[in-house]
């Protein structure tokens, strides 16, 4: 799952067709069957992202480990 899973991702033509939408007619959401899955896939997004975090700074200091000669 994407970190922008609740936008939509319109392609080239899509955009230029919105220059012209003066109505505001074309403008598309990503949805979910209800508010409680909309809020589940928010906050497993969210957390996965924070795991994402703590990974980076994980293998981060294990470098600086390494660098200094250190295991």
């Amino acid at each position: 799952m994407s970190r922008y899973f609740l936008f939509a991702q319109p392609d080239f033509w899509s955009g230029m067709a919105r220059v012209l939408d003066l109505g505001g007619t074309l403008n598309e959401y990503n949805s979910s069957a209800s508010p409680d899955g909309a809020d589940f896939r928010a906050i497993r997004s969210d957390w996965k992202e924070v795991g994402n975090d703590i990974s980076s700074a994980m293998s981060r200091y294990e470098d600086e480990l390494t660098a200094d000669g250190e295991d």
